[in-house]
């Protein structure tokens, strides 16, 4: 995992994301109360050439500028549940899109609440925008599939928190299999038929002759999967949604000598949320969601990785790749 600071000044320009898989922006770490560091949550992920944003809360769009974000790709917005840290920014960034004259609908994935919430403010304050929002409500408590193209797939993950909660699994589908240019040109493959081979179809010369397809082909990339898990108590009903994922958020707003706070708040302690990354057997885990009485988080992250050691910690405007 590469784990870099923004520096970019640029204003929600559109950029290239360097070829790089999967990205995960971390725009704001902190819990309900924000410090001068961390920011309530939001995040931005990055796949396939697409932008999905987790959560947005207060000072969301600041940090977008701040980080130089850009948004031009962004088309759908999944918020976890309905507490005032995960979507107060989300109204605002709505309207600067409006001010910013954006025409491309965007999509919100949520709660069904949020929409009876938000569509009088948006009859208010957004009247006249040049584009649309549009709800899609989902049951938190349920797992089920509320994004789907050709090349990445969204599942919810129902969590264990004081109102309903689910996290999100993003999972980017098996690509095409890599052609061996070499035995393309020694069995003398038309153009026509490369596409069906990278597909996974045999070749069938003129003299009728099939020639399997790993003759000219490779495996596919193993495809890359992301977790978000917040907010959340301790649990181990998600293990085997995101078993062995390549990267794992789970908050960790408390270390293990409020144990007891955490759990009359239904959150996670820093070595619970390790403790789930070992049993799911991930390969990187996030923590984040920090409690605002963190100044030093260095407590946090070395209580996680007394568990699992391939820890590290979502500080805002800094992004992860997978």
């Amino acid at each position: 995992m590469v784990l870099y600071p923004q520096n970019k000044t640029s204003d929600f320009q559109d950029e290239s994301s360097g070829g790089q898989r999967g990205l995960l922006h971390i725009i704001g770490s902190g819990s309900a109360l924000p410090t001068k560091n961390n920011f309530p949550s939001s995040q931005m992920v990055e796949m396939r050439n697409k932008q999905f944003m987790i959560d947005c809360g207060e000072g969301t769009q600041i940090r977008l500028r701040q980080m130089g974000l850009k948004t031009n790709r962004l088309g759908h917005i999944f918020i976890s549940h309905l507490h005032g840290d995960h979507v107060f920014g989300l109204m605002g960034l709505i309207t600067t899109f409006g001010m910013l004259h954006r025409t491309a609908d965007l999509h919100i994935h949520a709660h069904p609440d949020l929409e009876a919430l938000l569509t009088p403010h948006l009859r208010y304050f957004a009247d006249g925008s040049p584009f649309q929002v549009i709800f899609h409500p989902f049951n938190p408590a349920e797992s089920e599939t509320i994004y789907d193209d050709r090349s990445v797939r969204v599942t919810t993950i129902p969590l264990k928190h004081r109102v309903p909660a689910c996290g999100f699994l993003f999972e980017e589908k098996t690509g095409e299999r890599h052609i061996k240019r070499d035995m393309i040109d020694f069995y003398g493959v038309p153009v026509s038929r490369i596409l069906k081979i990278k597909q996974g179809d045999d070749f069938v010369t003129d003299e009728g002759e099939i020639i399997p397809n790993d003759i000219f082909t490779t495996p596919p990339t193993p495809p890359i999967r992301y977790a978000y898990c917040s907010d959340t108590a301790y649990s181990e009903k998600i293990i085997s949604v995101i078993e062995g994922v390549d990267c794992l958020y789970h908050e960790a707003t408390f270390a293990e000598d409020e144990a007891l706070r955490a759990r009359q708040t239904m959150h996670s302690t820093a070595r619970q949320a390790a403790t789930i990354a070992s049993k799911a057997n991930v390969k990187k885990l996030i923590i984040g969601h920090f409690s605002a009485r963190y100044a030093n988080k260095n407590v946090l992250l070395n209580q996680a990785k007394d568990i699992f050691e391939n820890t590290f910690l979502a500080e805002d405007m800094k992004t992860f790749e997978f």
